[in-house]
């Protein structure tokens, strides 16, 4: 076997136990990392490579032991052959069956057999010097003139009395045969030595031109991995992908679409199952927890509006039952007294009928009437209604076009305004600041104050309908204001410190 190839086939098992199959844990966070197409498509590369390094690897041991068996079976081919003609030559002699006659009797008839049979060989004394060689030459090679005593020892100690020693020679297999010959009794007379170098050259060829047509059988096994493994991973994980983003959209907020997918496998068929069962049990919680929601906010609106109009019914209540017992027909301030009645009672009613209005507002909105409208002209009129001297207007344009509701835009600019003014009437030097400008496709308005500000407590609780902290109204203003901005897919945001003041800004698409 070409040693050269042997070293080569050994190097790359040693480096693909050393450094493919342990990996470090570097290499296996890395993997862990991958995506699952990833994995799928380097998993049946991998095994297409290591197939092929075992294939080659198992081609190689059995051309070895092929190669093995031959010479071996060869070998005592050719020891028999030999034996059968040495014997025919002890047979005819006429000398007798002496060691010392062993010379005379191969003589001649050692070239004659060596050629016949192609195969030569020495002949040595019991001791182990040698005695007559089928190579003319072989007498000036005085190292081989005697055998060494490891293999006389061998020999001796061997139950079949035959040994068997191999070496390497300049890069070849080399064997030599050792047996007994005897004479007629079966008494050893010498040792008889074939030597054998195998020829591997016929079983490097064979190799070589089988791992080339392997190689090129192994290439092509691996552009064809590498095309189905790219699509069996894109098949693959295809439904995981739809299953994804199909999970990535899920909103409580709207209604979710289940997930279809044609003849999906068992496993892929049991996750959509799952996440469609998700879907609907989800559907059901939503459904439970708006109806929830809504009973608790209809209770909390309950509450609120009994409490609002048992303030005004209080006074009336003690108007009347004051009134009831003071009456005198003859009293002669009758009329001034009924009078001064009467108006508590219509100031208690008018307080009820505010109520009422504040809450039909908010529960129920006006159709928006959407118009092309001047956006600075409209904030104007609204500030035409206060009177307050510090409430002041600024706008770096003249003219800023959007599509709005007139009515509901002056809505929302009286009622961030009021709120203002409610929290400006202990500061020393109120002012209020209400500016309009545009952001690209957005219109802008502010309103800032210097008023008591909120407090950090009361931040998450601003635009919920019943939160106030005045001392008078309903907290239903920002509520409004609120759903008036959604309704035009806007938004409202505000920042405040307490004692220092507040600003709310509010933006409107010009385009709904």
């Amino acid at each position: 076997m070409n040693l050269n190839l042997y070293l080569i086939l050994e190097f790359e098992f040693k480096y693909l136990v050393r450094y493919l199959l342990p990996l470090s844990s570097n290499t296996a966070d890395l993997l862990r990392k991958l995506s699952l197409r990833t994995r799928i498509f380097v998993t049946m590369i991998v095994l297409v490579m290591i197939s092929s390094i075992l294939i080659a690897g198992t081609t190689f041991y059995q051309y070895r032991e092929q190669s093995k068996d031959y010479h071996q079976v060869r070998l005592g081919k050719k020891e028999d052959q030999v034996r059968q003609s040495v014997v025919f030559t002890l047979k005819q002699t006429t000398y007798p069956l002496t060691t010392e006659n062993l010379g005379l009797i191969f003589k001649d008839d050692i070239y004659q057999i060596a050629d016949v049979l192609s195969a030569p060989f020495n002949i040595y004394d019991l001791d182990g010097q040698l005695i007559k060689s089928s190579r003319p030459k072989f007498e000036t090679q005085t190292q081989s003139n005697c055998l060494d005593v490891e293999i006389l020892n061998n020999l001796d100690s061997s139950p079949e009395k035959r040994y068997v020693e191999r070496n390497s020679a300049i890069g070849d297999q080399y064997q030599a045969s050792y047996t007994f010959i005897n004479d007629k009794r079966f008494k050893p007379i010498g040792i008889l030595n074939l030597p054998y170098y195998e020829d591997n050259s016929f079983y490097d060829k064979e190799l070589k031109e089988f791992l080339i047509r392997l190689g090129t059988i192994c290439v092509l096994m691996l552009l064809l991995a590498v095309g189905l493994a790219y699509f069996i991973s894109m098949y693959i994980t295809r439904s995981l992908q739809t299953v994804s983003e199909m999970m990535n959209k899920t909103d409580l907020t709207r209604r979710n679409e289940k997930i279809f997918i044609q003849d999906p496998s068992s496993e892929i068929g049991k996750l959509v199952d799952s996440y469609n069962a998700m879907i609907d049990e989800l559907e059901q919680s939503a459904a439970k927890l708006a109806r929830s929601e809504r009973e608790q906010a209809w209770r909390e609106m309950a509450k609120q509006v009994a409490h609002e109009i048992k303030n005004p019914l209080t006074p009336m209540r003690l108007s009347v039952q004051s009134f009831e017992r003071k009456f005198d027909p003859n009293d002669p301030e009758v009329a001034a007294k009924v009078e001064e009645y009467s108006k508590t009672l219509i100031q208690q009613i008018d307080t009820m009928s505010n109520i009422a209005s504040a809450f039909s507002n908010f529960a129920e909105m006006p159709a928006q009437q959407n118009e092309t409208l001047n956006v600075i002209e409209i904030v104007k009129l609204a500030l035409e209604i206060f009177t307050e001297d510090y409430i002041h207007f600024i706008s770096e344009e003249e003219e800023i076009i959007a599509k709005l509701d007139r009515t509901q835009l002056i809505r929302v600019v009286t009622n961030l305004v009021k709120n203002a003014i409610q929290a400006v009437p202990d500061v020393e030097s109120p002012r209020i600041l209400v500016s309009v400008m545009s952001e690209n496709d957005v219109v802008k308005l502010a309103v800032a104050d210097n008023g008591i500000g909120i407090q950090d407590a009361y931040m998450d609780k601003v635009f919920e309908p019943k939160f106030t902290t005045k001392s008078s109204g309903m907290g239903l203003g920002l509520g409004m204001v609120k759903n008036i901005v959604e309704s035009y897919k806007g938004s409202i945001e505000f920042s405040s410190k307490a004692e220092k003041g507040s600003v709310f800004i509010v933006r409107f698409p010009k385009e709904k």
